[in-house]
């Protein structure tokens, strides 16, 4: 298996999560506050993109490839 093989492997799983948490997050911020403008949206989308791994390495549930 190559190395990117098992990159996108390790990593799939993690990135279905977060597409789901961002889904989220806007249809909950959405349903609260109403429309939402693109760099609301955005904001939110960017928020959860940069969180997500620092709080699974966090938790210890990181894929390797995420290790530091």
């Amino acid at each position: 298996m190559s190395s990117t093989t098992e990159k996108v492997r390790q990593l799939a799983p993690h990135w279905a999560v977060m597409f789901v948490a961002m889904f989220a997050a806007l249809a909950v911020v959405e349903r609260v506050l109403g429309g939402l403008g693109l760099a609301a949206s955005l904001v939110i989308v960017l928020v959860i993109a940069v969180a997500y791994p620092v709080v699974v390495r966090t938790l210890g549930v990181a894929p390797p490839v995420w290790q530091q």
